[in-house]
């Protein structure tokens, strides 16, 4: 169907829509309030930037999906955008997420610990914390408050005998051991919340006295740690912004562009303390400045759970947008989003720009040579062994087995020349039996290539060029399997004893200088999957050394076995565990788990 006959027949709905190139190919996901007037804007209106006029010009299809509502099209873009990855879209990669310290208040005698994601429950979150560690915040509060942080489950009925370390140190009040009520421990808990909202001075005393009194008996030790602890709270306290409250939670944006990037800066701001600033850089190869402003809040909030009061904007958007209804929602009232003139939040924009620029600066450009660098190492090695395709998405397979035994293959995946470990993919070899590495490689290439049209994002892409460990048979096993799927598709081995490359029809291998940076990416892409497969392999015959000896055990059937399993996940864990954790599944007795762990020490 023509694509303006498509147009018409759009409803005034809530929904996604999914442009497409002419090679089917998603180029770009959005949602839209009423479908049919914004995608129409896309064709019909000709005063569009260079970059929508570029995305428009490629775009041969497009799909739709209807939703309930903007906020769930809201929330179904994000997730298509995640998967599918569109050139035209920004994707806030999943980076490590930043501390926040948790003090669960359902519980009877309730712990501080450092976490890493917020979830919806009951307990209270406090954080973001950078450049200071949540660790020696949680040191503060225990020097001037007993506060437990044990992952003990504690129990009327069920006293230890011995306390901890932090119980003879005198930083925990061993409810363990029955040595404090309830009653006792919960006068602590509305001290410790003042000090992690902010008011610090009770704390600071505390630990200033107990200095004193180490210094005073020439307990130099102990003195020192309480040293470096009123140092970290007199660094905290400068972080405090004059202009606001000691309840001010506000979220400062910035922004910076080039004609190669755009790097949006945020400032996380904390009963009124500057806990830090992060920032996050996009190729400039997107559409309009306000659509990616709103994509990128959209994944940052998304990701971020806990919410501020007040959100501070560097360029005017659509306030009314569904995600700023849908945070004021999650946080029970409205959040004030504002585009400051003048004042002190015009100050901590202009703070905010300056960090984008400063990254822009130094990070991007340098991130950019990186980038040009690697494209060069690919177009050499496009070059030099006359591929068809220049490698940007590589797959390497190796296989693992002893024996023949627990035989498994990895597939690394290296994507513009660096690793895309979110892509790997593991088999474990179920047909062939024995040691046969020729058959194991092509039955894990034909099931990885039967999973071309699957949803799973690695599956789903198709490799630019395929490396297997090993020499001229190998290349001959993938080539002739990868032509009856009708795929263009290079092949190309590495052997690892005289690192010969051998490439398909040449008889004769490619010998590249062992300095030169072509041969380093494809020794590495080589020894990443072979890492990987051993890896997976370990854990499998592990995981059967471990099902074996449970199966010596008098009294452990099939069920209690799989329940262990379960609760633990890996053979790690359940060496660690004590009696007390095993008889937490189901049918576990404190014999049977005394049992489980003297056979689990049978494994090295």
């Amino acid at each position: 169907m023509d694509i303006r006959d498509k147009l018409q027949k759009l409803p005034l709905s809530p929904g996604v829509y999914i442009m497409k190139d002419k090679f089917g190919n998603i180029i770009y996901i959005g949602k839209a309030k009423k479908l049919k007037n914004r995608v129409s804007q896309y064709f019909l209106n000709k005063n569009h930037t260079d970059k929508v006029k570029s995305m428009v010009s490629q775009v041969a299809d497009f799909d739709y999906i209807l939703t309930n509502s903007e906020l769930d099209a809201l929330v179904l873009e994000c997730n298509l955008i995640k998967k599918h990855q569109p050139f035209y879209n920004i994707l806030l990669k999943d980076g490590k997420s930043y501390p926040y310290i948790k003090l669960d208040l359902d519980e009877d005698f309730p712990k501080l610990e450092v976490v890493r994601k917020v979830k919806k429950d009951k307990a209270k979150y406090f954080g973001p914390y950078f450049g200071i560690n949540p660790t020696e915040i949680i040191n503060a509060v225990n020097y001037a408050y007993p506060i437990r942080t044990c992952n003990k489950k504690i129990k009327d009925n069920n006293k230890m005998k011995k306390g901890c370390l932090n119980y003879s140190l005198g930083l925990c009040s061993a409810p363990c051991m029955c040595k404090i009520t309830r009653e006792e421990y919960s006068k602590f808990i509305p001290k410790v919340c003042d000090f992690l909202y902010g008011k610090d001075e009770a704390v600071y005393d505390i630990i200033c006295k107990k200095m004193d009194q180490a210094v005073s008996i020439e307990n130099f030790e102990l003195a020192i740690k309480l040293r470096d602890l009123k140092f970290m709270l007199l660094k905290l306290r400068e972080r405090s912004v004059t202009a606001l409250t000691n309840t001010s939670n506000v979220d400062v944006f910035g922004i910076a562009k080039s004609d190669l990037f755009y790097v949006f800066s945020v400032l996380i701001i904390r009963q009124g303390k500057m806990m830090g600033v992060k920032c996050y850089s996009f190729d400039n190869s997107q559409i309009d400045s306000e659509q990616m402003l709103i994509s990128f809040l959209t994944q940052y909030y998304l990701q971020n759970k806990l919410l501020p009061e007040k959100i501070l904007l560097p360029v005017d958007i659509d306030v009314e947008d569904a995600l700023f209804k849908s945070l004021s929602e999650g946080l029970g009232k409205k959040i004030e989003v504002i585009v400051p003139v003048k004042g002190v939040n015009k100050q901590l924009i202009e703070q905010a720009n300056k960090n984008a620029e400063e990254y822009l600066n130094k990070n991007c450009e340098l991130e950019n040579k990186k980038q040009k660098k690697k494209m060069e190492v690919l177009q050499n090695i496009k070059d030099i062994l006359g591929l068809k395709n220049l490698p940007l998405r590589m797959e390497c397979y190796d296989i693992s087995n002893i024996s023949g035994t627990s035989s498994v293959c990895s597939m690394v995946v290296f994507i513009n020349g660096a690793k895309a470990s979110k892509h790997y993919r593991k088999f474990k070899i179920k047909e062939v039996v024995g040691p046969n590495d020729f058959e194991s490689l092509k039955e894990s290439i034909t099931r990885r290539l039967e999973k071309l049209k699957s949803d799973d994002i690695s599956f789903s892409m198709l490799p630019d060029l395929i490396m297997i460990d090993g020499g001229k048979g190998q290349i001959n096993t993938c080539r002739d399997l990868i032509k009856s799927y009708n795929q263009n598709i290079d092949v190309i081995s590495l052997a690892k004893k005289q690192e010969e490359i051998f490439v398909e029809d040449n008889p004769l291998s490619v010998k590249l200088s062992k300095d030169s940076p072509e041969l380093k990416l494809l020794q590495k892409l080589r020894d990443e999957a072979h890492r990987f497969a051993i890896t997976f392999h370990r854990k499998l015959r592990k995981k059967k050394q471990v099902i074996s000896l449970l199966d010596e055990i008098e009294g452990l059937g099939k069920v209690k076995k799989e329940n262990l399993i379960a609760k633990f996940k890996s053979v790690k864990r359940m060496k660690k565990a004590s009696v007390a954790d095993l008889i937490e599944v189901s049918g576990i007795t404190p014999k049977l788990a005394s049992e489980i762990i003297k056979k689990l020490e049978e494994i090295e």
